[in-house]
């Protein structure tokens, strides 16, 4: 049975629930104003797709002036791939026969593609698969402070630059970080001191390449990075405003859900659980702010019903079957959650766009 999904010219208030919305507007602004700063700036911009995981989306951040598309799985990046894009990077250690197959495979039909490494036993996997004929870009990973993939030394970042160099089927592109919130000074102290060991061993380092949303507005505090990747500036979401890196009128993103249960006069049921919503928290204690009802607190998920408190909230809440629009913690989770996203202007549908590379995980 075909999902109901929406005709351009639907209002919203008559579209099934629970749904994904995205607000045309917001959208092209906050795409426009991402692609001005790092143009203002000297950097280079390469959004990252896990966000939206949609080519039409892609291709407006291209048309606004990025470099290219940073993917985070060889499966993400063969979907871009086919739908034309040939500069992409995966920021992602790739292991295994059957990732690094498909990786060379997808090598020889991408003009520019580039993976990150960040240790001798991914090098050696990667150099043992391709060759000098048809080299594969590669990116030494650091640890500037989010503790997540990395190097932890500029020291050990250049030993693996010179195996990566010194590999026949491989090339070495630079080096590539995702930093902690708020860490420009670790970042720029990293990439700097990385480059001089390098320069000192005769290796050029053409890419230095940073990342991430909530800094994005600050990617000018760390000159030596040529370029900066963000993913989910494109939507926002309630995390990014917490982060004060966009105000409410940034979110273009919303989750449009109905309310299908007044059990108590303290309490609401949405249709929107956590097959719709993320179960992320990112420091949060509930799962989502509700558009409008300040003190209403979605404090718990189950598959597909959200449970709202409403003993702190100071508006008259909505009655069964009103609709309301909640502001996801996390909107690059309820991509991946959704065969389509319905985009709209003024609260009439646009379009409806397949979710690309919905599902490609590994």
């Amino acid at each position: 049975m075909d999902y109901p999904w929406p005709e351009a010219g639907t209002p919203l208030e008559q579209i099934a629930t629970p749904m994904p919305v995205i607000d045309e507007d917001r959208l092209a602004a906050n795409i426009a104003r991402a692609q001005a700063y790092c143009d203002q700036h000297g950097k280079a911009f390469r959004p990252h797709i896990k966000t939206h995981k949609i080519a039409a989306i892609a291709r407006q951040q291209l048309d606004a002036g990025a470099v290219g598309l940073n993917c985070q799985k060889v499966t993400e990046a063969e979907i871009f791939a086919e739908a034309g894009f040939d500069d992409i990077l995966i920021t992602y250690n790739i292991l295994g026969h059957a990732k690094l197959a498909r990786l060379k495979a997808l090598n020889s039909r991408v003009a520019k593609l580039a993976v990150v490494a960040d240790s001798e036993v991914t090098i050696a996997g990667l150099a043992s698969t391709f060759s000098a004929d048809q080299p594969l870009t590669v990116l030494i990973e650091c640890d500037t402070g989010a503790r997540r993939c990395g190097v932890q030394t500029p020291e050990a970042a250049a030993l693996l630059a010179e195996q990566v160099a010194a590999a026949p089927g491989l090339r070495f592109g630079g080096i590539m970080t995702y930093p902690a919130v708020g860490g420009a000074a670790e970042v720029e102290a990293f990439l700097a001191r990385t480059m001089a060991l390098l320069s000192g061993k005769g290796i050029n380092c053409p890419v230095r390449s940073s990342g991430g949303s909530p800094d994005l507005f600050a990617a000018h505090l760390v000159p030596s990075a040529t370029e900066h990747r963000a993913g989910t500036y494109v939507y926002n979401d309630r995390s990014m405003v917490r982060a004060g890196h966009c105000s409410a009128d940034d979110l273009a993103m919303h989750v449009i859900a109905t309310v299908v249960s007044r059990p108590a006069e303290d309490r609401s049921v949405l249709d929107c659980g956590s097959k719709a919503l993320t179960s992320d928290l990112l420091g949060f204690t509930d799962y989502g702010a509700i558009d409008g009802f300040e003190g209403a607190r979605i404090v718990s998920l189950s598959e597909e019903h959200a449970v709202v408190d409403l003993s702190k909230c100071t508006e008259p809440f909505p009655q069964i079957g009103r609709m309301v629009k909640v502001v996801p913690n996390h909107t690059c989770v309820v991509s991946n959650l959704f065969e389509r996203m319905v985009f709209h202007r003024n609260g009439i549908v646009t379009r409806v766009e397949k979710v690309d590379a919905r599902g490609t995980v590994w």
